[in-house]
């Protein structure tokens, strides 16, 4: 069959229309693994063939991939999408600063057109860096209508979007026993594009009233997100909880997962959990230490996180590179403490990779739809390619150059669900005025609500003075010569 040889402009991407990527370095994160000259045919919402030289319909796109690869969209299993309009704000802070802010001090001051503010930015900033599927931890739904207001910003940006239903400032058996919650889940039916999930968390208690949020969400065919193994606030004992009452299964997703004992770690694997580690934050934020270097012991399944904005940017690129390089350096402290050293590194870019993609996809339960570049899946792609990036040449081992050389700067094109949403490193038709706008107004309301004394403050915490070291050694002068 012929093709349209001339290179596409964004106009020529029609829906219904297919396109094939020519010539790319192809990371499946499937088998065959990584295919040199590789071509991958998009049509309508699925990937249609894999393979070098495709045959393709009457009037196919073409796309020169040459110098590039292409690779499954990212995922990011927990991100507090509605923080986003207070980007870097708390970027000082430490774990507690950031439970004081949001959940003594100021939650109550957010109103719903702020979660859609924030949310609005956060969705368009994913499919922008190629974050393709994002769950939005969104632990600020007080009532339906601020519920309301973040799925309204999914339904104007067209990537995938999971919602975790939660409310922080709210006790879980409470909210979820509440008609008008209720009332709403009922009315909302889960799509591939927009799903749903209930977020809440387990911190340590004797008589485990968490136990009907769970039941909530089982009587419901709804999957579970919730933090575990934070350093003082999730703890085993919530492990134990859920363990002793049946609730842990595949449906659950373990956030940062970082220090928990060796039965809790057994616990999940056993029972098919999964971890959403997010690397940037807890080295950070102070949850733990990033969680892989104990995940792969027991053999359980990780996905990646950017967690929020308030600290961090959503650079997968950067969730990717620091995630392997914390691994190693526990690794390399482990082995030291011992007297020994390190000849291979266990984690490689390549799981790291696949964390980004089919570990995420796992984690929500989609792996059967999303995460790899498989025939028959969704059309969740990213092709990254940048023929004035110096990072960008030799590509010598694709997946290491995923991880350790590209950055957001070298992302081509980004494709959801078959649609192409950037092309040769513009947006099609996704104008960033209206959230930049939102969010404005969102801040000015936020900022004069805290006032301003508050509100620098909150960006600046105050510090304790360090305690000098005694140092025995001073420089003199040599009088003698």
């Amino acid at each position: 069959m012929s093709i349209n040889t001339a290179a596409p402009h964004p106009e020529d991407f029609v829906a219904g229309r297919p396109f094939v990527f020519r010539n790319a370095i192809v990371i499946t994160v499937d088998t065959p693994g990584v295919l040199e000259n590789a071509d991958v045919l998009v049509n309508g919402e699925t990937i249609e063939a894999v393979g070098s030289k495709l045959q393709v319909p009457e009037g196919t796109l073409e796309i020169d991939a040459s110098g590039g690869i292409l690779m499954p969209g990212m995922i990011d299993t927990h991100r507090h999408m509605w923080q986003t309009a207070l980007r870097g704000y708390g970027g000082d802070w430490a774990l507690s600063q950031y439970f004081v802010f949001y959940y003594l001090q100021h939650g109550e001051v957010f109103r719903p057109e702020d979660i859609y503010a924030g949310n609005l930015l956060s969705a368009l900033e994913s499919v922008d860096t190629g974050v393709t599927t994002t769950l939005d931890w969104s632990h600020a739904l007080r009532t339906p209508e601020y519920a309301d207001a973040a799925m309204k910003a999914f339904e104007e940006i067209p990537g995938r979007f999971v919602l975790g239903y939660g409310n922080y400032l709210g006790a879980p058996w409470e909210w979820t026993a509440a008609p008008e919650f209720r009332s709403w889940v009922a009315s909302h039916s889960p799509t591939d594009m927009h799903g749903l999930q209930i977020a809440f968390d387990v911190p340590d208690s004797e008589n485990f009233p968490e136990k009907a949020a769970f039941e909530f969400a089982r009587e419901n065919g709804l999957r579970v997100t919730t933090h575990a193994g934070v350093w003082g606030a999730t703890t085993d004992n919530a492990i134990d909880h859920m363990y002793s009452g049946g609730f842990m299964t595949d449906q659950i997703c373990y956030v940062h997962g970082t220090t928990l004992s060796r039965e809790s770690y057994q616990k999940i694997a056993a029972t098919g959990g999964t971890v959403s580690v997010a690397t940037e934050s807890e080295q950070s934020a102070g949850q733990g230490y990033p969680s892989t270097w104990q995940l792969r012991k027991y053999g359980i399944s990780a996905s990646l996180s950017m967690d929020t904005s308030v600290w961090w940017s959503a650079d997968y690129f950067s969730a990717m590179r620091a995630t392997l390089s914390a691994d190693r350096s526990r690794e390399h402290l482990e082995a030291h403490a011992k007297g020994e050293t390190v000849n291979a590194n266990r984690l490689r870019a390549e799981d790291v990779v696949w964390m980004a993609t089919m570990g995420g996809a796992k984690s929500l339960g989609m792996e059967d739809k999303i995460g790899s570049i498989t025939p028959g899946k969704k059309a969740d792609l990213l092709l990254v390619m940048n023929d004035q990036s110096p990072a960008m040449t030799p590509i010598l081992n694709p997946n290491v150059h995923v991880v350790y050389q590209a950055g957001t700067a070298d992302i081509h094109s980004v494709v959801v669900n078959g649609r192409v949403l950037k092309y040769e490193g513009k947006r099609i038709g996704l104008d960033l005025a209206p959230a930049r706008d939102a969010v404005a107004q969102s801040v000015e309301f936020v900022r004069s609500k805290l006032g301003e004394q508050a509100w620098v403050e909150g960006m600046h915490p105050a510090l304790a003075p360090n305690e000098p070291i005694d140092n025995p050694y001073h420089y003199q002068d040599d009088d003698t010569k």
